[in-house]
Parts: structure tokens; sequence; C-alpha cells
């Protein structure tokens, strides 16, 4: 039998929204910083020589700076203040998440609650502006060896590093701007905001392909297939493994509590994105610094970007593999440890029936988990493998399936559950004034008085 709450969730209406003014606000307040980013993509570095900059970046978009650009929403291939976009930001957390899973002290860090929540935090940040500074140098090197700065110097590349890190900065504080103040995940919203407003061109491009060509077949089966592939992303982000927990029958002071009964829910895909965007920057690496050498390359190179290169057997191959590995690695040092939640179930006073607490309840939540893995690994692999297969085989430019889309379904079912909650919790606050109202008037309609407490 459903509960109160979820009736109420199954009824809740979207006319509320209407009613709910925080809730608007919020959304306008998200809005409103989204297109301060936006418009931040435009205003370009200074000393930088815009004809040469799109026949570079021509080149790249091969290597790495095809994703940075996605990632960035085109302000890398404009070089916009905001061209490394805020992937210094999620390669610093990923690098924090994975060492605090390793080094002991920073686990420690993770059990004390908010504080170490608040120093981990500021470690993330130390280690962006390190990673974006090692990256704004880099570009700026890669920039005076192209050839596209009017001006260089150590004048230009100091330009080049304090606007890249102050652009990162800025969308850093942006984002945690929207997760406090706003609606949904600020620095996921960032990312997603840069992959929607590059559809569009790609889109055109896409159709201005299908019109010369004349296939109107194969543009009609591509579009069915996009389709199926966000809805197959859909069903698979939503898919999970529940394993049943009980609590025992306990007794608090002269009170006994019945015991209750919950689900560990075990999302098949406890990762998310993480392994494909490793996978990519590893094996994407070899064609970028291919790149900004000026292509060139020495006889070691040439064969790794012959055995290698995008759409190549050994690419696909070593790209699944490395998709599977850091899905493991990942759900086991980061998202899911088995040797956590068994302790956790274990001071909770939960078990899992038929599993005996502790080392019993870890193995089955590490067996069960490997098990599960195993259809999420090969789900990110295929939805990761087919946009470079169909490129190859079939030479469409329109980039869909993959990272891309693996972000923007999770990007928007997490907002929509938000704004959801803040809906129900509205409507929950609706209620509560109601029922106080109702309970001060007496039958007459006047307010009942209120009784003075009692004295013993």
């Amino acid at each position: 039998m459903a509960s109160a709450a979820e009736q109420m969730a199954a009824n809740l209406s979207w006319g509320a929204l209407g009613k709910a003014k925080e809730l608007r606000q919020r959304i306008w307040f998200t809005l409103g910083l989204l297109i301060i980013y936006r418009l931040g993509t435009y205003i370009p570095v200074p000393g930088i020589d815009g004809a040469a900059l799109r026949n570079f970046m021509q080149d790249a978009q091969a290597g790495i700076g095809g994703i940075l650009s996605m990632f960035t929403g085109g302000a890398l291939g404009r070089m916009g203040i905001f061209a490394l976009g805020i992937m210094p930001y999620i390669s610093a957390s990923i690098i924090v998440q994975l060492l605090a899973s390793m080094v002991p002290a920073l686990e420690q860090l993770k059990k004390e609650g908010e504080q170490g929540r608040k120093k981990i935090n500021q470690y993330t940040r130390y280690g962006t502006v390190a990673l974006a500074l090692f990256q704004a140098y880099g570009l700026a090197v890669s920039l005076e060896a192209g050839n596209l700065a009017h001006d260089p110097g150590l004048f230009f590349r100091a330009s080049v590093v304090i606007t890249l890190v102050g652009g990162t900065m800025f969308l850093m504080w942006l984002g945690e701007q929207i997760t406090a103040r706003g609606i949904g995940n600020g620095i996921s919203l960032i990312i997603f905001v840069g992959i929607v407003a590059e559809i569009p061109t790609q889109v055109a491009q896409f159709l201005a392909q299908g019109a010369s060509s004349g296939s109107t077949a194969l543009t009609l089966g591509v579009i069915v297939m996009i389709i199926a592939v966000v809805t197959f992303v859909v069903f698979m982000e939503r898919a999970m493994r529940k394993i049943h927990i009980q609590y025992p029958r306990r007794q608090v002071g002269m009170k006994i509590y019945d015991g209750q009964s919950s689900h560990l829910p075990i999302k098949v895909n406890p990762a998310g994105v993480i392994p494909a965007i490793f996978a990519s920057s590893l094996l994407l690496l070899p064609i970028t610094i291919s790149t900004f050498s000026g292509n060139e390359t020495g006889p070691i190179m040439s064969t790794v970007l012959a055995y290698f290169g995008p759409g190549q057997p050994l690419y696909l191959i070593f790209f699944a593999a490395m998709i599977i590995f850091f899905t493991y690695f990942y759900t086991f040092n980061v998202s899911f440890k088995p040797d956590d939640v068994a302790e956790n179930l274990k001071n909770q006073g939960g078990f899992i029936p038929g599993v005996r607490p502790g080392k019993r309840t870890e193995d089955y939540l590490t067996y069960v988990v490997n098990r599960v893995l195993v259809i999420g690994s090969a789900y990110l692999a295929f939805v990761s493998l087919l946009p470079e297969i169909i490129r190859d085989q079939l030479a469409i430019p329109f980039y869909f399936g993959g990272t891309s889309v693996l972000i923007v379904v999770s990007v928007v079912m997490d907002t929509i559950n938000q704004v959801q909650s803040h809906l129900l919790a509205h409507q929950y606050e609706g209620l509560i004034e109601k029922s106080q109202l109702r309970g001060r008037r007496g039958k007459g309609g006047a307010a009942k008085p209120r009784k003075a407490p009692s004295r013993r």
C-alpha cells in the first residue's frame, strides 16, 4: 500500500509551479546565471588571431579539443574567457575523490561531517587552480606555436593564463551559487548548457549533409536511432537492483517499536559518466599531442596514431576495456564501497535477511555489485562506442549518443527530480498551514483561546 507521501507525489500537478514563489525565484536565478555564462563564452582572450584560430581548431577537433569544445559550449573554438570551461574543476574533484578513498587522512576527513566536507572542497579548489594553471599555460604555448598570437611573448602568455584561470574560477563560483541558491547541480547545468548550445549547429550540419547526399532514408534512420538511444539511456539510468533490508524490533525507553523493512538501491550505473570521460581523455591524448606539436611526430607516435586512431579496431577495443575498468574502479572506490555500507547497516541494526551482519554482508554486497556492473559497464561501453562506429562507417558529423547524451539525460532527470521535490515540499507546507488554521478556530469560526501549560 502506498504511503501518504507517495500518493501526494503521484497526484502532484505542475500547475502548482505558479503558486510556489520560492521555486520560481530559484528557477529565474538559475536561468540568469546560465545566461551570464553563455555571454562569457563570446568574450575573446586578448591577443588572439581569430582567422588563424578557426583553421587551427578545425585540425584540433579530432583530438581532445573536440571534447573540450563540447563541454565548453564552443568557447574553446572561439578562445573565449571560459575556454577551459569547468573541466579543471571536474578533474580536480574526481582526483580528490579517488585520493579520499586511498589516503587514510582524506578518508578520515570524509567521516567528520560538515567540517570534513568543507576541507575536502577547499582541497578541490586548490587542485582546480593548479590544473587550470597547467592547462592555461599549455594552451598559451600551443597558441604561440600555431602562430595564433598577434604579439607572442611573455606578456601574451601571462594574459592568457590569468584570463583563462580567472574564467574557470568564476565558473566554479557560478556553479556553487546555482547549487546553493538556484535549482539543480550548478556544475552539471553549466556542462549541460554548453552541450545543448552546440546541438543546433550539429543538427544543421547533419541535415545539410543528408540533403546534399540525397539519402533521406539514412537521415530518418539516424533520427530514429537517436530517439532510441536517448530512451535506452533514460531506462538504464533509472534501473536499479533493490536489496531487502530488515530492521529488528527495538525498545526505546518504555516504548517498543516494531521491526521495519526497507530497500537498499544499487543503480545499474553507479559511476555515471566518469568512466567514459576518463577513457576518452586517455585515448585522445596521442592525437592531441600530435595536433599541438604541428603534426611533427616520430615513427613511434605515427604507429600509435595508425593503430589507435578514432574508428580503428584497436581503438574501439581499448576504449571499451578502459570504460569497463574505470566503471569497476570508480564504483568500488568512490560511489559504492561495500565495506562502508555493511558497517553502516551494522551500526544501525539493519541486516539482509539470510545474511549475517559484518563480513558476510560485505561479501554479499560485493557479489551483487560485481554482477550488476556487468550490465552497467556493458551499457556504458555500448552507448560510448555507438557514435564512434557510426561516424567512422557512415561519415556522419552529428555527435549523438556517447558522453554528451549521458550527461544531458542525467542532468535533466536530476533537475526534474529537484523541481518535483520543491513542489512537494511547498504542497506539504500548504497542508500544514491549513491544519494549523483549522486547529486554532472553534466551532463558531473564532480562534480558540490557547490554554496555559499545565503545571505539575
